[in-house]
């Protein structure tokens, strides 16, 4: 590794152990409206409306707690309640004094059917601390209307105001919690209109509303990838020009060290991910903007635009150069990114517009060349966009105020009467409720909702991608772990002890009070993985037994803990005894069979029940390695059940790792196995060749390793590209085999690849042309494209080419299952 990439790798390191934990507002409010149960929602905690809290008041004299009778399993439980109010009615929340300042809020609306409201049909407003923020607003859909602003008193309350011949009003769930200091700054952001370019200021003092958050060149984030709990959408339905657009990725972590960006201020992936301009299109002439038109509905009204940067398409410093345009007028000239981050690349920075919509009530936004660029370096991009209106405070405040002062008098008129109904209905609800048994409360309510015997948690059945075979005769209890033991284990999770970290959480290595050595992964609130890939995980594992896949010990979820406890594999990941570390390399025979290894426990997966489970997120990090390099597969947090026997695949949206990701199931969003196989493609290239599937510092056509080794493949050269240290050790016959079976994974289209008992077969084959010349197979013998030869060898000891059960017996059997679920229980 040469000193820059060193470099770069170091920064990264220090970046992921310095961010690793997630922002924690000092104001934190979730509200369920409408419900008597909490209920957890992309890893957070939502409480009931119905609770006593003393730091929430619902001030709702007339209102009604409403149920869908009906959910649709494509609707999130947070929707599935709501509060109706009949008259005008607010809810307060104490802001402690330290947590003054911006906060985000955020008020949830879902109408369903329900009898004696017809909640498509309300109208209502809805005030904030006295500040019209919905005038005459009507919801018929799922929506999210999402509020910035700062508190400076020690009370926040939202008012719901029915408008009209509607007579309600309805909500259900609301959130408010405090953001960063700097997360809106008074000064900094530039004015923009066909004046010049001027200091906007008092940013503070303005409400905003979101309009848009956008992931240029990305795709969509959830609010598991972001530490603010934020949704992220894809730019392609904003660009203009689709073709003067061209994607950038990279695979290495933002430094957030020197930037002017923060987590908080923008989501890791926003950053990795980018549009630039195409300059292979040869339809276009060598100089043109980007622009993408983002619709705010109101014409003339002025918008904050936050537009993110991070250089991740330059080898080097300085040498990227563009300007920038808002409405066709110029916001930023000849953008040097090397001077607003102290000269460090790949450093996120963002930049705050002021302008208003045209007069069709769209904001553009375009970036383009700079003058300054030489004509072999010209190239413009942009990270990431958000379009916030400014709310109009003036006009309304005085108004709401006024509102409120009658709302006041009507209370002190009727005062008197309503007392004396409320004391008789006091009485009675008071005898009602000695009446009523409590119901009984959960021991584990930590901080999701716990674990289900059987089935699965409400998310997963909401989300449908959870694996759902019964977990055995025990369910899930007998793999718990107390916490206590994880602390004793990991010595209170002595930061010496870490292992390693991914987008769930730190990884632990720790010892039970049985002596044996496991892996501890401990999630993080707000983790990117979070409660979906916490349950899967527990699902698939609990399980399955097989001696290539790694093994689950137990599960904690005590204390607000995620945390899953696994075998230790004492050589840990792949990926490190291929480059970027100081281990000796592996021999070529040692690299066949931990191939052969991962294609069996994933065949095993495949084919191991009726549905078969699959991996989705196969790649040379979670293939593992024990102390005599026996290799496991691992992290099943995004696995999913295989299609149906009357069904061709899975309908889900895409998951997985950039360079490894199936581009038909990126296009279609359609898994099947074969989407496993093309990332295990990948995997056998950046076994042979000994560096990352995705290198954005080497030259254009060398970044993607597999669109690279696929040329050198065809060219029959392939020997050019392999690990210096393996050179003299291939056989051809071995190498030939070798290419040509990771060339059929990674065909473009899934029926064209070969299953992974294909795959499996054919690395059986190379090792035994590497240790002995067979004979060529017949031509009889030729499945997919890929031919499954009858062994003229033993197959090695670590090998098996038959039906696996798991256990490591085989017989010779080719034209039945290769494998069965252990249904063994857990340790």
């Amino acid at each position: 590794m040469d000193t820059k990439r060193l470099h770069i790798f170091c920064l990264t390191f220090i970046s992921l152990l310095y961010f690793s934990t997630s922002f924690i507002p000092t104001n934190n409010f979730l509200i369920n409206c409408g419900s008597n149960a909490n209920i957890s929602f992309y890893n957070r905690i939502f409480i009931a409306d119905s609770a006593k809290s003393g730091s929430v008041f619902l001030s709702a004299e007339r209102s009604v707690s409403l149920t869908d009778p009906n959910p649709s399993s494509n609707s999130p439980i947070l929707y599935h309640t709501l509060r109706v109010f009949t008259t005008d009615s607010s809810y307060k929340f104490n802001i402690k004094k330290n947590g003054t300042g911006t906060h985000l809020v955020r008020l949830h609306f879902s109408p369903f059917q329900a009898q004696n409201f017809n909640l498509v049909s309300a109208k209502f407003n809805v005030v904030v601390n006295g500040f019209l923020l919905l005038s005459g607003f009507s919801a018929n859909s799922m929506l999210l209307k999402e509020y910035i602003l700062k508190i400076d008193g020690e009370v926040l309350e939202i008012m719901f105001s029915p408008v009209g011949d509607s007579g309600f009003a309805f909500v259900n769930a609301i959130e408010v919690f405090s953001v960063p200091k700097d997360f809106i700054i008074d000064d900094g952001a530039r004015l923009v209109n066909g004046d010049g370019i001027e200091e906007y200021k008092n940013l503070t003092s303005q409400v905003l509303e979101t309009i848009h958050r956008v992931n240029v060149g990305g795709l969509k984030l959830t609010p598991f990838n972001d530490t603010l709990w934020r949704t992220w959408i894809p730019d392609d339905g904003f660009l203009v020009f689709k073709p003067s657009a061209k994607g950038a990725v990279t695979t290495h972590v933002p430094n957030y060290q020197t930037g002017g960006a923060t987590r908080e201020i923008a989501s890791d992936n926003v950053y990795m991910t980018a549009q630039q301009m195409n300059r292979n299109n040869s339809a276009l002439n060598a100089r043109f903007n980007i622009t993408w038109d983002f619709p705010v509905g109101s014409h003339g009204a002025p918008h904050l635009v936050r537009l993110h940067f991070c250089d991740i398409v330059s080898p080097a410093l300085n040498l990227l150069y563009f300007n920038v345009y808002i409405n066709d007028y110029s916001a930023y000239q000849d953008l040097d990114l090397s001077m607003l981050t102290y000269h460090v690349l790949s450093s996120p920075v963002y930049i705050d517009f002021v302008a208003d919509s045209d007069d069709s009530g769209v904001i553009r936004v375009s970036v383009g060349p700079s003058d300054l660029s030489s004509p072999s370096k010209i190239n413009a991009i942009l990270n990431g966009a958000e379009i916030m209106r400014l709310v109009n405070l003036k006009g309304f405040n005085a108004g709401s105020k006024k509102k409120n002062v009658w709302i006041l008098v009507g209370f002190i008129l009727g005062g008197f009467v309503i007392f004396c109904l409320a004391a008789v209905a006091v009485l009675l609800a008071f005898k009602s409720k000695k009446k009523k048994l409590k119901p009984p409360r959960h021991a584990e309510s930590a901080g999701w909702t716990p674990l289900r015997v059987y089935g699965g948690s409400s998310y997963s059945r909401m989300s449908g991608g959870t694996v759902t075979t019964s977990p055995g005769a025990n369910g899930y209890h007998s793999l718990r772990i107390p916490f206590v033991d994880i602390q004793t284990a990991t010595n209170n999770f002595d930061k010496s002890l870490i292992i390693g970290m991914g987008g769930f959480g730190m990884v632990y290595k720790g010892v039970l009070r049985d002596n044996i050595k496991v892996a501890v992964k401990r999630g993080v609130p707000g983790s990117r993985q979070g409660l979906p890939e916490f349950q899967t995980e527990i699902t698939v594992l609990s399980k399955i037994r097989h001696r290539h896949l790694v093994s689950l010990v137990g599960y904690c979820e005590e204390q607000a803990e995620m945390i899953l406890v696994y075998e230790y594999m004492e050589k840990g990941p792949l990926k490190n005894h291929l480059y970027g570390s100081k281990h000796p390399p592996l021999s070529w025979k040692q690299r066949l069979e931990i191939c052969i290894g991962s294609a069996r426990g994933l065949h095993y997966l495949h084919t191991g029940s009726a549905q078969g489970i699959i991996h989705r997120d196969i790649k040379s990090t979670n293939i593992l390695l024990d102390e005599n390099y026996m290799v496991k597969v691992a992290d099943f947090g995004l696995s999913r059940s295989g299609p149906c026997l009357n069904e061709t695949h899975v309908s889900t949206g895409v998951k997985g790792s950039f360079g490894y990701l199936d581009p038909e199931y990126f296009r279609r969003q359609r898994l099947t196995d074969k989407s496993d196989v093309y990332s295990f493609g990948v995997v056998l290239f950046e076994v042979l060749c000994a560096r990352p599937a995705v290198d954005p510092l080497l030259a254009r056509e060398q970044v993607n390793l597999a669109e690279w080794a696929i040329q050198w493949q065809k060219k029959g050269m392939l020997g050019k590209i392999v690990d210096p240290n393996l050179v003299g050790q291939i056989k051809p016959s071995c190498l030939k085999k070798y290419g040509e079976t990771a060339e059929k994974c990674l065909a473009e289209y899934g029926v064209d690849r070969p299953t992974m008992g294909d795959v499996l077969w054919n690395l059986e084959h190379a090792l035994q042309l590497q240790e002995s010349e067979p004979e060529e197979p017949r031509e009889d013998s030729n499945v997919n494209g890929m031919d499954c030869p009858t062994p003229s060898v033993a197959p090695s000891s670590n090998a098996r080419t038959a039906k696996d059960d798991g256990s490591g017996s085989s017989d010779l059997t080719t034209s039945k299952v290769f494998s069965q679920l252990v249904m063994n229980e857990g340790r």
